[in-house]
């Protein structure tokens, strides 16, 4: 009796602990998102009215900015990305420092905003596993619990990225915890309560508002075909990434490796200008225009635009940037999934519908890129108000992509990178 009464006690605690997380989690994400999203549109629209000739440089400013807040704010303290949450995880010693809140808060905004092709939801996740870490060095709750509560931080970053507490709880568990049992469902489950309040009341918006229609058994051999090749793409950016981390890492001078990179991605954005920052902005647009691109897009653009995101976030991220997979992954997918529509409908005569596609296409290289299949459905179901719609193939697909990118390539970005740091320390 007396057990039961503490194991209560100690459920109680972490239940109140995962909310307070989930709220200041909540509160990081959305500062971060919207200031981001603000700086970012107003600095593209200044330099895209006239003045395009400073894309080229625009990623250099910001990239540079933060070497040298990296230098002397955080005394060269380097940022690893959701790598640095898995060590923490295994090694129960060893924390995420506080630092780490302000240096991914500030590296991820100054990235995106100056046209450093990521997006800021890896800065996100890793500022808000650290404040999940801070509660367990404070002993919110009970020692046993640092996985819970660095998972309800997660949760709580995620959800309001994405506007989906759901999508928030499942890469808590799927791609963070890697395992399951009762008190990390019910910290992330606690967190995600939490971080549904504060949507509903402060951040119900979606990042698209596209409406998505019935999709028809037409379109099957399109989406089949549509999943294989965002696998594709997946590890083709796992890759880039990887081979361009260890190229510039092998750059000593700090000035060549940052410039380099950076002023590569500028030349990228000055000839295409969807690739600036996460390019949301890119992917609205294109999709505003539904007559063109069922007759006039050329399908050049859209493969380019495909091949080119994940190109220039691989070169912003060796350069020192901020960033990780999501945006890069929902945007290169949804152009390719674009160009599968266009060229259904303009070579084989088929009414494929291109925002269902650019949906689709978004979920299965996502979904490749996380190796984290439920987690995508919900997340890129959630972008749109009905994009449950289209449930069921988004939910086929997101599993034929996710096999076929394992069969090319064993790890995804995350355990790569946490594969190749932990044979460099060994």
């Amino acid at each position: 009796m007396e057990r039961k009464k503490i194991v209560t006690q100690h459920y109680f605690r972490l239940i109140i602990s995962s909310m307070i997380v989930g709220l200041a989690s909540a509160l990081l994400a959305f500062t971060l998102k919207h200031l981001t999203e603000y700086f970012e549109h107003h600095l593209f629209n200044a330099v895209n009215s006239g003045y395009t000739s400073l894309f080229i440089i625009l990623p250099s400013v910001g990239i540079t900015t933060i070497y040298f807040l990296r230098k002397y704010l955080f005394q060269n303290r380097k940022n690893k990305g959701i790598t640095e949450i898995y060590k923490t995880l295994d090694q129960r010693k060893d924390h995420l420092p506080l630092f780490k809140i302000p240096s991914h808060f500030f590296n991820g905004f100054l990235t995106v905003i100056f046209g450093g092709s990521t997006g800021v939801e890896v800065s996100t996740v890793v500022a808000t596993a650290t404040i999940g870490n801070y509660a367990y060095e404070k002993e919110f709750s009970a020692r046993m619990y640092k996985r819970e509560l660095i998972c309800a931080g997660v949760v709580g970053g995620v959800a309001i990225l994405f506007t989906s507490p759901l999508a928030g709880f499942l890469f808590a568990m799927e791609v963070i915890a890697r395992k399951t049992r009762k008190s990390l469902i019910i910290a992330c489950t606690a967190s995600a309560l939490v971080s549904w309040a504060f949507i509903e009341f402060f951040d119900p918006e979606t990042i698209l508002t596209h409406p998505v229609t019935e999709w028809t058994y037409a379109a099957i051999p399109f989406f089949i075909i549509l999943s294989i090749l965002g696998g594709g793409l997946s590890v083709y950016f796992t890759l880039l990434v990887t081979r361009m981390k260890k190229l510039f890492g092998n750059i000593s001078n700090n000035f060549i490796r940052v410039n380099l990179g950076a002023i590569a991605v500028g030349i990228l954005i000055f000839f295409f200008p969807s690739l600036y920052g996460d390019s949301y902005h890119g992917l609205h647009e294109i999709l505003n225009k539904p007559l063109e691109l069922s007759s006039a897009t050329p399908i050049l653009f859209l493969l380019a635009v495909a091949v080119l995101k994940p190109l220039a976030s691989a070169l912003t991220l060796g350069a020192g940037g901020d960033g990780g997979v999501f945006a890069p992954s929902i945007v290169a997918g949804a152009f390719l999934g674009l160009m599968v529509a266009f060229v259904g409908n303009t070579y084989f005569g088929m009414n494929l519908t291109p925002i269902n596609f650019a949906l689709l296409g978004a979920a299965v290289t996502l979904s490749a890129s996380l190796y984290a299949p439920f987690t995508s459905v919900v997340l890129i179901c959630n972008l749109l108000p009905d994009g449950y719609n289209l449930f069921v193939p988004i939910l086929i697909c997101c599993f034929i992509s996710h096999q076929f990118a394992k069969k090319l390539l064993p790890y995804n970005v995350y355990t790569y990178d946490f594969y190749l740091n932990s044979k460099a320390s060994s």
